[in-house]
This record gives C-alpha cells, structure tokens and sequence, in this order.
C-alpha cells in the first residue's frame, strides 16, 4: 500500500490572492508548488507601474512571502518557469531574478507567451523543498 501524503493549502495576505480557482501555493510532502505570480501590488491587485523589471521585482517580492508562509526562502526554490509576454525582456528579468536568487540558482526554463493574465509582462512560478537545505 502507498504512503498517504498529506497536501497543505498556503496562503498569505501579503501576496495577491488568487485571481481564479487555484491557490497561491500547495504543499505535498515537502514539496511545494507556488503558483506563477505576476507583479500584482497585493493591496490594490493592480500591476505595478515601471516596466518589466518593476513588474519581475514585484512578481519575486509576492513569491518571497508566499515562500515565507511556507516556512521557506528563495534558497529552498530548486525550480522555476519564467514567462514572458516578450521574449527580449529576458536580459532585464534576469538581472532582477539575481537579486532574489544569490547562487545555486534554481533550474530554470523561459518561454515567451502570447499573454499573460491582466496583461502582465512577466510572470513567474516555482517548485520548492521544504527544510533545512543543505548544499553538497
């Protein structure tokens, strides 16, 4: 018989709330599924102004505190899918995602979109280990 794994709803008003049927982030086990955000100011859910890296900086700060209510940094994110409504905004994403991930960066892919929700110009979703990570 298979182990019963236990499924965690996470939720934090200091990151948009969900803007449709999905929650902002599921933990399984000690994984954890973050939902793609985008650079949606949680108190007015209206995207930030500033361009894309204004837009990528808000997307990390709401996934930081969806990280945090799950008792988790942007060390423990071991994977992450960017979305781009322009794939040339890569560079200028980019450069913003270091400031949040500091080395052993996370798997990564990146594709350009036809859209994004709310006509965001980026959005970004990741997978996560929950605990103590311990590099080798």
């Amino acid at each position: 018989m298979s182990k019963r794994l236990g499924r965690v709803i996470i939720s934090t008003k200091k990151a948009p709330a969900a803007i449709g049927p999905y929650n902002q982030a599921v933990q399984v086990d000690n994984t954890l599924y973050v939902s793609g955000q985008i650079g949606f100011k949680p108190e007015t859910m209206e995207i930030v102004e500033g361009g894309v890296e204004a837009e990528a900086k808000q997307a990390l700060e709401n996934m930081g505190h969806i990280l945090q209510a799950a008792n988790c940094t942007f060390n423990n994110v071991v994977k992450t899918t960017v979305l781009l409504k322009d794939i040339n905004d890569f560079t200028k994403v980019n450069d913003v995602y270091k400031g949040f991930f500091k080395g052993n960066y996370p798997a990564r892919a990146a594709y350009q979109a036809a859209a994004l929700p709310r006509g965001a110009m980026v959005e970004i979703e990741a997978v996560a280990v929950v605990g103590d990570i311990a590099e080798k």
